[in-house]
């Protein structure tokens, strides 16, 4: 073969289409006129002050192939791209660094823009947005204002996730649960999803968003969206739908009095040999009032200690209980069942009281063993069972039950559960694991919460909802005398620049030492108020972000309705399955809310998602603690951003990532090279028989061109660019013996580029 007469110059090759493609806008399409209009969307990266490694690549190249794929089928592809940058992360890196948030900001997002530019994906670059930016977050504020007004939005004290090396509140979706092996037993640890630091229990006012309030709704659109199965997976478990049974257990106490519990499992309640209260339980109350002598400050003694392992945050470690010295009664057989207070009961969960179910339940097991409580076993299991070594959790058939022996344990469910009815102590109830949004932070660098509080008010009994009369919108969860949104007209509420950033700890913003922030007049009465001084969680600021981006032109409005309906929801959203629970759940109970504010006419943000995977070297996950991070600029300058796309695609299914070596980067850039060669070969050779026969695409050839037409096709459909990228090279093994024998048609050269097109897009346009 001849030599080429151009030599693949990967450097002048990449840098002349990036700046033909910025210059001529070729992926910036008319957003108002697009008669095909296909969102496609990577989720929102936030700037990483060390900058874009090799893994984030991986994620990016693999949103933008599956984006240029469908361009060239004719849609009218919407890319944009912008940095979620306020929140904890960032705000860390500029304590380590001793450098202000603001000025980390302004560096690191012109270093993310310009690594992402080097990459080659198509994104619409005039369409950018940062959450720091106030043209932005005055609408992230606004949708605050939004929720407060529907009353969706309340404020509580409450035990809160507190992270000590964060010094801010977690939500229950911010905080990792794992089981830890200790001595003889398992336990679990909690711990912050950022830093990894345990997280401790504090109790602190915060502001919720009633997430709840949208369990069901949540749960049945999981049935009609088309995501990754391990995602929807993760969303179920988290709402934790349990229908199962309330039942009241009469109490000696006080006349006519009862202490109800929840349980999924009331197959098991002739079980039932004592009652365990949460240390916060009401009741726990009257029990301390009512106790006498020795008793109560035996009773006084555990619930101090009690509240002082919560405050610090251990973990329960060991069952923990005292017998209160009171009783209940059986609801079917009236039998006197003695009330404990104890230390694994939560009133996070159920009514905070559980019926003891020794046999049958391992934390009950545990428990009645040490406080030597009688097990009575009330199921038989199909297979042997050692009741003295562990309880059996199962189901099977009822014994020591009286009327329900020999019953199923789902006829007996129905059958007990039906004479509770007729007793007037039972009744179906639904449970959720899910809890209420945490959306407040004790910190600087985020959107502050736009809400003011007026002590003169408050003492009236005067709110924003006593004011506009908002029957629709009574709280019940919460009193809301005092407190007011700010108005629209003022938003957005400007994050003040202060000096000393850093986070107190003491469950106080920073924003509450700059007196010009905080005190305000009251917007109804004109008395002298405060600011709220918390900042509101960054994921609500990458909770809509995806509704903004096609409407950065408008100024008066968070979005367009017009451009809204043409454009979403969000075609094919791809990201990262660690975000099951927290943005993505997030995103679709916003969506839902919208949806009921008639603000827009769909409720569920993104038609499909994909999970993409994860990146590993020297077999583990990248991290800078490891020494393992691979900074792309490096292998670009080198290498090619086509060569180094082609090899991240090529390192294995884009669903489950791949390992990062440099022999397979040398490998993809030999193929590359290949393909630069015989294309410019086929096109001398195409000159040269100018004159002469044409050469014409035989049987065979035409057979192997359309089997990796279809094979890519339907691969990059599927995100299978391993395999798409390796029928190329099969192909392309065939048209070389091709080219040796009777040379390659146009036709074939068209055809390889167009395929490999959106994996190395520079050298294919060249």
């Amino acid at each position: 073969m001849n030599k080429p007469d151009v030599d693949f110059n990967h450097a002048e090759i990449e840098a002349k289409w990036q700046k033909v493609w910025q210059d001529e806008g070729t992926y910036e399409p008319e957003l108002s006129k697009s008669k095909n209009p296909y969102y496609n969307l990577m989720m929102f990266p936030y700037p990483s002050a060390e900058g874009l490694h090799v893994g984030n690549m991986y994620a990016f190249c693999g949103s933008d192939i599956y984006g240029r794929y469908k361009r060239m089928l004719g849609r009218d592809v919407f890319e944009p791209i912008g940095l979620d940058g306020f929140g904890i992360h960032s705000e860390n890196y500029a304590m380590k660094i001793n450098e202000h948030p603001v000025k980390v900001a302004e560096r690191t997002q012109d270093n993310f823009y310009n690594q992402l530019k080097i990459i080659g994906n198509g994104f619409a670059w005039r369409q950018k947005l940062e959450t720091y930016d106030p043209d932005y977050y005055k609408w992230t504020q606004w949708i605050f204002v939004q929720l407060f007004k529907a009353g969706l939005a309340y404020r509580k004290s409450a035990p809160v996730n507190w992270c000590p090396s964060c010094q801010t509140v977690l939500a229950d979706e911010q905080v990792i649960k794992e089981q830890v092996s200790s001595i003889n037993k398992q336990e679990e640890k909690f711990s912050c999803e950022r830093c990894g630091t345990e997280v401790v229990k504090r109790d602190l006012t915060q502001w919720y968003f009633k997430i709840t309030h949208y369990a069901q709704s949540l749960l049945d659109g999981l049935e009609k969206i088309d995501w990754s199965e391990k995602v929807k997976l993760a969303q179920l478990n988290w709402l934790g739908k349990s229908e199962g049974a309330k039942i009241m257990f009469p109490l000696d106490i006080e006349k006519d009095s009862s202490v109800v519990v929840f349980t999924t499992r009331a197959d098991t309640l002739m079980g039932t040999s004592y009652l365990a209260l949460a240390a916060d339980h009401p009741l726990v109350i009257t029990i301390l009032n009512k106790a006498k002598g020795q008793l109560r400050e035996d009773i006084q003694e555990f619930l101090d200690y009690s509240h002082k392992i919560f405050e610090r945050g251990e973990p329960a470690g060991e069952k923990e209980g005292i017998y209160t010295g009171f009783n209940a009664r059986h609801p079917i057989n009236g039998d006197e069942i003695p009330i404990y207070i104890a230390n694994y009961v939560l009133t996070g969960y159920g009514t905070g009281a559980v019926m003891g179910v020794p046999a049958h339940d391992e934390r009950d097991f545990e428990f009645a063993n040490k406080y030597q409580i009688r097990i009575k076993q009330v199921i038989i299991p199909d297979e042997h069972h050692d009741f003295s070594q562990s309880a059996y959790t199962g189901f099977g058939r009822l014994i020591n039950s009286g009327a329900f022996d020999n019953l199923s344990s789902l006829e007996a469910k129905e059958k007990i559960l039906a004479e509770l009815v007729i007793k007037g102590l039972g009744s179906v109830d639904v449970n959720w694991h899910l809890r209420d949004w945490i959306i407040s932070r004790q910190r600087y660098w985020g959107a502050p919460i736009p809400m003011i509080f007026c002590q003169r008010c408050a003492k009236e009994g005067m709110s924003w909802f006593t004011h506009k009369d908002a029957d629709s919108a009574k709280n019940s969860k919460w009193d809301s005398a005092g407190w007011y949104p700010v108005e629209e007209s003022n938003l957005p509420v400007v994050l003040p620049y202060i000096e000393n950033f850093r986070p107190t700890g003491t469950g106080v913003s920073p924003l509450a030492q700059d007196a010009n922030f905080v005190n305000v007049k009251c917007p109804a009465c004109g008395a002298e108020a405060k600011r709220e001084t918390d900042v509101s969680d960054t994921f609500l600021d990458s909770a809509w972000y995806f509704l903004r981006y096609p409407s950065l032109g408008t100024k008066k409005k968070a979005w367009d309705s017009s451009i809204t309906a043409k454009w979403l929801p969000v075609d094919m959203y791809i990201g990262g399955a660690e975000h099951s629970v927290l943005h993505l759940l997030y995103s679709r109970f916003i969506t839902k809310v919208f949806k009921d504010l008639k603000l827009i006419n769909f409720d569920e943000p993104f038609v499909k998602f994909r999970a993409h995977g994860l990146l590993i070297k020297d077999g583990a996950k990248m991290s800078k603690s490891r020494g393992n991070v691979v900074n792309p600029d490096d292998y670009v300058a080198k290498f090619g951003a086509d060569t180094l796309r082609a090899y991240l695609m090529f390192c294995g299914r884009y669903s489950e990532g791949g390992d990062f070596r440099d022999e397979g980067i040398l490998g993809m850039q030999r193929f590359l090279k290949r393909v630069w060669k015989i294309v410019v070969e086929s096109c001398k050779q195409s000159d040269q028989s100018s004159t002469a026969k044409k050469i014409e695409i035989d049987r065979n050839s035409s057979y192997m061109m359309h089997k990796t037409i279809k094979k890519v096709t339907v691969d990059i459909e599927n995100l299978s660019y391993n395999t798409a990228i390796a029928a190329i090279m099969e192909w392309m093994n065939f048209l070389e013996a091709s080219s040796k024998e009777k040379g390659v048609t146009i036709t074939e050269i068209e055809v390889l580029l167009k395929l490999l097109a959106p994996f190395a897009p520079h050298m294919t346009e060249d």
